[in-house]
């Protein structure tokens, strides 16, 4: 049997950890040996509950971020989002070398990646066979987040004269765009060619959605019980609060369009953060939602509106 090893961006919230989770668990259930590294809190539980094993930081400490989340935000497509993740280089060094202190101890036969530049390159410097599992967005060969304006606009941030001094460093050849990078030895395409859509020439393949959930999930009774006279909306926002303060992406904004459009409508509203509490800043939810911090997403789909 062989050793994966799943790897991702690390942030907290979900987003990342339910597109790996169901092919990691499927994998493991093959008797092939399989671990996961994201030590963020809410990506720990989905892990644990999937009952897969979520790799520790190892001893080297892992460095502060330093980014510009503003930019991130607003970013064209992945390589300025990168540029805006990756402005420091010691920094993004020390990250690096965390990730490849991560693949190197537990030696996998195939690093599965998602969305995670450096993790990426340290695959590529130890000689790994890298899959990575991408939206169509975030391929290299996508027109990127904002591609019904067509023209990209020149001159835009780029990480790329950073990532490939580190790649240097490591043996790895040198990339036009930090991009690049995310294509794998096997690109896997979460959606169809008609809504992500990449030359054919990339040859990725495409895999539909990927959606966790155990298969004798359930729904709580008190879901399951809501009026039936009134329909139920599933409104799941992420992480309403990434730091102590407010940044510009948070989800919470998705939380105060749903009070403000549902308050006051003839429905139940379902609203779940992704294992992540509700700020104290909302204070108490209208009278018509319930809040809870997780369900399983296939078993909720099939029971809203």
């Amino acid at each position: 049997m062989a050793k994966f090893l799943f790897t991702m961006m690390l942030a907290n919230d979900l987003g990342l950890p339910t597109r790996l989770v169901p092919i990691a668990r499927e994998l493991a259930d093959r008797d092939h040996e399989v671990a996961l590294f994201n030590p963020a809190p809410a990506p720990s539980m989905l892990i644990a509950e999937a009952g897969l094993r979520n790799l520790p930081i190892p001893a080297r400490p892992m460095p502060s971020p330093m980014m510009d989340l503003a930019q991130a935000g607003a970013a064209w497509d992945v390589e300025e989002f990168f540029a805006a993740l990756y402005p420091n280089e010691e920094t993004t060094r020390g990250e690096l070398a965390v990730y490849m202190d991560v693949i190197r101890d537990f030696a996998p036969d195939v690093v599965v990646d998602s969305f995670g530049l450096l993790t990426c390159l340290a695959a590529r410097a130890l000689s790994v066979p890298l899959v990575t599992v991408l939206q169509g967005n975030i391929h290299p060969a996508s027109d990127g987040f904002l591609w019904w304006k067509k023209d990209r606009t020149a001159g835009l941030p780029s990480a790329a004269a950073l990532i490939n001094r580190l790649a240097s460093e490591n043996g790895v050849a040198p990339v036009e765009r930090c991009v690049d990078l995310m294509a794998g030895d096997l690109s896997l395409i979460l959606g169809t060619p008609e809504t992500d859509p990449l030359p054919a020439s990339t040859g990725v393949a495409y895999v539909g959605p990927i959606v966790w959930q155990h298969s004798n999930d359930t729904l709580p009774e008190w879901v399951t019980r809501l009026n039936p006279d009134k329909p139920t909306v599933w409104v799941y926002s992420g992480n309403p609060r990434y730091a102590p303060v407010p940044t510009p992406i948070d989800s919470i904004v998705v939380i105060r369009a749903a009070i403000a459009a549902l308050k006051d409508a003839p429905v139940h509203v379902v609203l779940t953060t992704g294992f992540q509490d509700l700020p104290l800043e909302l204070g108490t939810l209208p009278l018509n939602f319930s809040h809870t911090p997780y369900l399983p997403g296939n078993a909720m789909a099939a029971t809203v509106s």
